[in-house]
């Protein structure tokens, strides 16, 4: 499995408040993880949105949106439900 942060998810995290840009660095951690060993952690929340596209919990406000293509997973936004929800709109 293969692991990429896109420029949209460097630039959607310097809009997150300090401390929740750590639990968006966290969730990703444990994300990886995941998707490496298997073992999920509890509280991670992942969640299938639309085509590609997944979610996990990075705090009680925050998401981190990803797209999971074969062996390629591309984190894509970290944000509320709601630039969440505009992002995948302007999609289409």
């Amino acid at each position: 499995m293969r692991f990429e942060f896109k420029p949209s998810f460097g630039r959607s995290l310097k809009h997150l408040h300090p401390r929740e840009q750590t639990g968006v660095r966290v969730a990703a951690d444990k994300l990886i993880d995941f998707y490496t060993t298997g073992e999920k952690t509890l509280g991670l929340g992942i969640d299938h949105l639309r085509g590609p596209f997944w979610e996990a919990r990075a705090g009680l406000r925050v998401r981190l949106l990803y797209r999971w293509q074969k062996d390629l997973i591309e984190f894509v936004l970290a944000g509320s439900h709601d630039d969440v929800r505009r992002f995948l709109k302007h999609l289409g």
